[in-house]
């Protein structure tokens, strides 16, 4: 028997303290699969640019559970009926959203495990624990793929506005000391409301709306797009590339038994539950422990990578609105294969460029805002802010990353 969680709480930096609504919510933070979010870095290699953001995955479920129980008690003064079995299924749904997530988050997202997303992967590990759980989970699996009858249920889990969104902006921004992306998430959860099952806001939150959609905008182009975290980032994929490239010509590598059995792979990988088993003893202790290791393999390409990375001597970064011309590129790419002896494709390790984009808000996906007359408009023409109006545009930029003197 699971022990009661009266007092069963957790401190938490951005809110206070966050309760365990129930026993099941108790059992699953307590099952591994979701402790192991407390080895997986919220913000991947952001704490190279920001020194405080080292929290995990495992603060912002639990934070984003908070969230959705102050939502539920909102709308429920306001007369949205969401039964006893909603609410278990909606808390249930948003703590684990982003169980998930491969070691460093976003950062290795599609490497680790080819053609899967964290989303599909947070499905799979719901699944299996649902059958662990006597299908306890049924509901909250069906709000999480959002085919369940109430349509507001999914959007607060997943949409423009949603309860992940509210506690990773707030979350993120206090531990990296980026003020820029402070929001106040009381202030737009007490104006929800429901319309037609369709999740709205007030007129009266009109300015938290803009404030939210300009801190995203901020964040993403201050901090999870940082030119230095960027070519952190872009080193780790490289290293895994590498790795996986010399594990394909016999090389001995070291490392943990999960981390080699995903670097073996070569694309054909069947995503069953034995690969969630594996999966779910991956985290960032993994990679950082094979980084400290193959600093000092033989192969000059990984050994160096994994220095730079450690070391935090990172490549030399720009990020411009047109890309760096093929001649400039390859002046610098010749650089290195003279200095080192280097081919081209293990030169291009050190020297090479692409570009990021971000779209603040999508139109398709629109935050409705219910007008005092009763009607619903979308936050776009309601905003008398020009500027909010051009974050429904895509804005690329392009990065070159080579070294500035020798690696």
């Amino acid at each position: 028997m699971v022990k009661t969680n009266k007092l069963n709480v957790f401190n938490d930096p951005i809110y206070g303290f966050i309760g365990t609504p129930n026993e099941l919510i108790f059992s699953l933070i307590s099952h591994p699969y979701f402790q192991r979010l407390r080895r997986i870095s919220q913000m991947g290699l952001s704490y190279l640019v920001y020194p405080g953001a080292h929290h995990t995955r495992f603060h912002h479920a639990l934070g984003s559970m908070h969230l959705m129980t102050k939502a539920i008690q909102v709308l429920r003064l306001k007369k949205i009926e969401i039964t006893p079995e909603e609410e278990k299924g909606l808390l249930c749904a948003i703590l684990l959203h982003d169980i998930g997530h491969g070691p460093f988050s976003h950062a290795l997202e599609g490497f680790v495990a080819e053609d899967i997303s964290h989303e599909q992967i947070s499905l799979k590990f719901m699944k299996e624990l649902n059958k662990e759980f006597n299908r306890q989970l049924d509901l909250a699996i069906s709000i999480f793929q959002g085919d369940y009858a109430k349509p507001f249920l999914n959007q607060l889990v997943s949409s423009q506005l949603d309860m992940d969104r509210l506690d990773y902006l707030k979350r993120d921004s206090f531990y990296s000391g980026v003020t820029e992306g402070n929001i106040n998430s009381d202030r737009l959860i007490s104006m929800l409301n429901v319309v037609d099952g369709t999740l709205v806001v007030e007129e009266k939150a009109i300015y938290a709306v803009e404030k939210f959609l300009m801190a995203r905008r901020f964040m993403y182009w201050q901090v999870y797009l940082h030119k230095t975290g960027l070519v952190a980032e872009q080193l780790l994929v490289r290293i895994m590339q590498r790795a996986r490239l010399l594990l394909s010509k016999g090389d001995n590598l070291e490392g943990s038994r999960p981390l080699l059995f995903f670097l073996q792979q070569n694309g054909t990988l069947t995503f069953d539950a034995e690969v969630l088993k594996t999966f779910a003893e991956l985290d960032d202790i993994d990679i950082l422990g094979a980084l400290k290791s193959w600093r000092f393999h033989d192969d000059f390409v990984l050994s160096k990578l994994c220095e730079m990375l450690l070391d935090r001597r990172l490549l030399h970064v720009k990020v411009k609105k047109r890309p760096l011309t093929t001649e400039k590129l390859n002046e610098k790419l010749d650089w290195i294969i003279d200095k080192y002896g280097l081919s081209v494709e293990d030169a291009s390790n050190f020297v090479f460029q692409g570009e990021i984009s971000n779209k603040a808000y999508s139109k398709d996906e629109a935050i409705r805002i219910l007008k005092k007359n009763g009607k619903i408009s979308d936050v776009l023409k309601e905003s008398d802010q020009l500027s909010l109006k051009a974050l429904a545009k895509t804005v690329t930029k392009y990065y070159s990353c080579y070294p500035k003197k020798a690696v």
